[in-house]
């Protein structure tokens, strides 16, 4: 099997951009860990919300084979409210100067232009904004003045306060054709802010602004989404639509966070055979995707005659 530095789809430019390592494992996609610095974050409930246990998290992530690493301030989860900006530096800063300065590969995920750009100048190489430049359209500015910063749009259409009200698709071809439509318009603006075509990388926004059934007729056109020519980006780890899908017992409660990674995993490898191009999987779970992988590689390897 082709990983996906050796995909003819994704071009060459991308590839030598965003280089974070994926092809010492010959692995189909990189591997993105989460490492949440907030106290109310679904998947883990704050687990690391100050400094030093996000670095020692960040640490296990790396040991256990993250490409890179994806640190957030602010949570997303529906319902959460905002930090003040003041508070998602403090989370974040001291995180990513840290681990960056150990050699790793750092993303950050926010919406701000002020973080962003305070997390550029502290090592991050990846700008990770879940709203594609929608929340603060200036991040697409602090990017464009970067060239070494990849940025990841994901498809979205509110905050989490509001974005169970927008997940409605009555548009010809469903939720697919409205997030490819969608994305396309972002891509359209990071291009006019100066964002080369290399340094771009689509993610269908799983959960957000979208019901269950939605998640899973996106995953199923996510080739729709790849058409648009650029490398993707996908976050399932954890999420909802699978909790709902393993629901069990005799009133049929959605399954725990934590323990919907296989679930995971069966997306990841699904995503693995079927998409070769794609760029990455966020995940909580490094060493169980890295397994995964691994094994999906194996399998669709041709064996020396």
């Amino acid at each position: 099997m082709r990983g996906c530095y050796d995909d003819p789809t994704v071009p060459p430019a991308t590839l030598a951009r965003i280089d974070v390592g994926i092809s010492r494992y010959r692995r189909p996609m990189l591997v993105m860990g989460v490492v949440n610095v907030t106290p109310d974050s679904f998947s883990d409930g704050g687990e690391h919300a100050d400094a030093a246990s996000a670095v020692e998290h960040g640490r296990r992530l790396l040991a256990q084979g993250a490409d890179l690493l994806d640190i957030g301030g602010e949570s997303t989860r529906p319902g959460a409210t905002r930090p003040l900006v003041a508070q998602e530096l403090d989370r974040v800063v001291p995180v990513i100067e840290a681990l960056a300065a150990e050699g790793a590969r750092v993303s950050v995920d926010t919406m701000r232009a002020e973080v962003a750009r305070a997390a550029v100048a502290a090592g991050a190489s990846v700008v990770n904004d879940v709203s594609g430049g929608l929340a603060d359209p200036e991040v697409l500015e602090v990017v464009a003045a970067h060239p070494h910063v990849t940025y990841v749009a994901m498809h979205w259409r509110a905050h989490s306060e509001r974005m169970r009200d927008f997940a409605v698709y009555d548009e010809p071809g469903g939720v697919v054709e409205a997030v490819r439509a969608e994305l396309a318009e972002r891509v359209a603006a990071a291009q006019a802010a100066g964002i080369d075509d290399e340094r771009l990388v689509l993610d269908p926004g799983l959960g957000f602004a979208k019901n269950g059934d939605h998640n899973w007729q996106l995953l199923r056109g996510l080739g729709r989404v790849a058409d648009l020519g650029f490398p993707l980006l996908v976050g399932a780890s954890r999420k909802s639509f699978l909790g709902a899908l393993l629901a069990e017992g005799p009133d049929g409660a959605p399954r725990p966070p934590r323990e919907r990674e296989v679930g995971g995993h069966a997306v990841t490898a699904w995503l693995a055979a079927r998409h070769p191009g794609l760029w990455g999987v966020r995940v909580h779970d490094v060493r169980g995707t890295r397994d995964v992988l691994a094994v999906i590689n194996r399998l669709q390897e041709e064996d020396p005659a």
